[in-house]
């Protein structure tokens, strides 16, 4: 199960710099997370300061 990225998000970039295999990329507005390619290790949620991230 992947996570994903609420529109809570302030495009900061901890997320994408955080993710170990860069399944986070920027959008937009926001940033994403490729479904296919995130392997659920949740360092993200951890290093989001907004708490943006969950599981999906």
């Amino acid at each position: 199960m992947a996570y994903v990225i609420s529109s809570d998000c302030v495009a900061c970039g901890a997320c994408a710099e955080s993710c170990p295999v860069s399944a986070i990329s920027e959008g937009e507005s926001q940033y994403i997370i490729d479904a296919d390619v995130c392997v659920d290790c949740g360092s993200c949620a951890s290093n989001c300061p907004v708490e943006a991230i969950a599981q999906a």
